[in-house]
């Protein structure tokens, strides 16, 4: 066998081991499309700066790939921007190299995320990129001595010789170019992987205003240190609810917030601020034919009391029955799935045996389950939805389900008692509110709970409670905290979906000033401290990121970093490729 036949059968071998390796953990069609994104714009990256001999972004977004979404998809990401990009500049030879050169920089990239806990700085990115771009140079002239020469110790001098001058500048420009985008970059990607949740950092003042002026919106400064105490303080004058204090109100926002203070012994009917009540706000905004929106409106106004038949004008439930496939499902979606059966309970119906029946048959054969159907990367957060869907469900197929699924949410619970969104993404708050509440569906305490000697989820919760009263994403991050809060708020008042509707604590005539005369006073029910209730085991549905049931469209705030971040890429492409021949 000559060296090149023997290079590139190993070369082969690595490229379908890397790609075997991506396959192996099924993505989800979200992944496969941030994926396929990510190798255009790496491809793309490589073709703008073509003028430019050895300036290329590639190896930085490839590192970066991995970084934020690990070593499978950073790999493939790698590979697929080198076969792609060549389709431009040409096929040959060298192009296995290329693929398995940036493929292994998407897993460098990977353990770079391990080795630092996912907390970089901005030089020490560039100067790792930098490393990486010169070692990828330098693999590329060991393929064309394999390639092209004689394969003598001479000729590899000679080869690396020649070209070191390029590896380096290669390398600065990988230097720059992570100086320049590298860190928004990984936070981008790394919200996109949590379901584009938004990072809100809400100014003191800001904050210390609305504590102020909520005595004017019914009392709420009085348990404003208590999770329910922050959503109440936080109500907008429209009645809705935004990401934090002071943001504009939105209809997946104010969802939330309603069940939590649904959860707490809130009707959504009395949450009023300046003559606008929060189930007003969520029936004015319920325009969407989105099945998620219609799942999260109906369970809004079950907790509120009100006939989802007759809610802002639309039939609900006849709507959500329509969106129900023929085998059973909504969409093909496990999530949309669970959380309809959890809808039509709430609004009194039975879900059909075909419905049960399919949530049941996408079990992941690790007991878990996925986004979608059977076969993809099982998380916590969609296994909770499905125990409390299946919560009550006779049958030996349900309870063996059930058990499995349990047993699943058992083995994620990490060392300081939370729970991943994805296996090995650390603990947040929304994440461990899902996992305690398919626990109580289940019947399983999760005050109890404590792997490996951890603390209890509950515990994890109640440690992410910050002086103001809302419920920080996790330890490391405070991300949109009115709607951490929402989801933390049911776990921690020991309530599983659907909640069942609330005592109204105010007759709908009253007005705001009655609201805050009754708040004054120190039995008030809704400035009853939270620990003076009767405490159930923590429990939690909510649906974050763009992959939940109830979840609307994405905000606009939560694309506004990657819109930005597509506007660089088009002047960065558009710079390039007018130094690039058009012939």
């Amino acid at each position: 066998m000559s060296w090149q036949l023997g290079a590139f059968a190993i070369l082969a071998v690595a490229l379908a081991g890397g790609f075997a390796w991506y396959e192996r953990v099924h993505p989800d069609a979200r992944v496969v499309a941030l994926v396929g994104t990510l190798a255009a714009f790496a491809a793309l990256g490589r073709i703008a700066f073509a003028a430019f001999p050895n300036v290329k972004p590639t190896t930085d977004i490839v590192l970066v790939a991995g970084y934020a979404l690990g070593g499978g998809p950073g790999f493939a990401v790698g590979a697929l921007g080198g076969l792609a990009s060549n389709f431009f500049f040409g096929q040959g030879p060298w192009t296995p190299w290329q693929m398995a050169g940036w493929g292994a920089t998407g897993v460098i990239g990977a353990g770079l995320a391990i080795v630092t806990a996912r907390r970089i700085g901005r030089w020490s990115l560039a100067i790792v990129c930098a490393v990486v771009g010169f070692a990828f140079t330098a693999f590329q002239d060991v393929g064309d001595w394999v390639t092209y020469s004689d394969h003598s110790l001479a000729q590899l001098g000679v080869y690396v010789g020649k070209g070191v001058g390029f590896d380096f500048v290669h390398a600065a420009g990988c230097l720059v170019f992570a100086l320049a985008f590298g860190p928004a970059l990984i936070r981008s990607l790394s919200r996109f992987t949590m379901r584009l949740n938004v990072t809100w950092q809400a100014a003191a003042p800001l904050l210390a205003v609305a504590v102020i002026v909520v005595p004017l919106g019914g009392g709420r400064a009085n348990a404003a240190s208590t999770p329910s105490g922050y959503l109440l303080a936080a109500q907008n004058a429209d009645g809705g609810f935004g990401g934090a204090p002071g943001s504009g109100s939105s209809a997946l926002y104010s969802g939330w917030a309603a069940l939590g203070l649904a959860a707490a012994g809130e009707n959504p009917q009395d949450v009023v601020r300046d003559g606008h009540s929060l189930i007003g706000y969520v029936e004015g905004a319920a325009g969407s034919s989105d099945p998620g929106d219609i799942e999260r409106n109906i369970l809004v106004a079950a907790a509120a009391g009100i006939p989802a038949t007759h809610f802002g004008g639309r039939d609900l439930v006849a709507e959500l029955r329509a969106a129900i496939r023929r085998n059973g499902s909504v969409n093909n979606q496990t999530n949309w799935t669970s959380f309809a059966v959890l809808a039509l309970h709430a609004a009194g119906v039975a879900p059909s045996q075909a419905t049960l029946g399919w949530l049941v048959r996408q079990q992941d054969g690790d007991g878990g389950f996925n986004f979608g159907t059977r076969g993809g990367l099982s998380d916590v957060d969609d296994t909770g939805g499905v125990l409390e869907a299946l919560a009550g469900v006779g049958g030996s197929s349900a309870a063996h389900a059930r058990a499995r699924a349990v047993a699943y949410i058992r083995g994620q619970q990490d060392r300081d008692g939370g729970f991943p969104s994805m296996p090995g993404a650390g603990s947040n708050a929304q994440s461990t509110a899902f996992a305690v509440q398919g626990l109580l569906a289940a019947g399983v305490d999760p005050g109890v709970l404590h792997r490996r000697g951890a603390p209890s989820p509950v515990d994890y919760l109640r440690s992410l409670i910050a002086a103001d009263g809302h419920v920080r994403y996790s330890r490391s991050a405070d991300e949109t905290p009115v709607w951490a809060t929402g989801e933390a708020l049911m776990a921690l008042d020991g309530r599983a979906l659907p909640i069942a509707a609330v005592a109204r604590r105010t007759t709908p005539a009253q007005s705001t000033s009655a609201l805050t005369a009754a708040a004054a006073h120190p039995a008030s029910p809704r400035t009853k401290p939270a620990a003076s209730r009767p405490r159930r085991p923590a429990t939690r549905w909510s649906i974050r990121r763009p992959r939940g049931a109830l979840l609307a469209p994405a905000p606009p705030e939560a694309t506004a970093e990657l819109d930005r971040l597509a506007a660089d890429a088009g002047v960065l492409t558009a710079v390039g490729l007018a130094f690039v021949g058009t012939n």
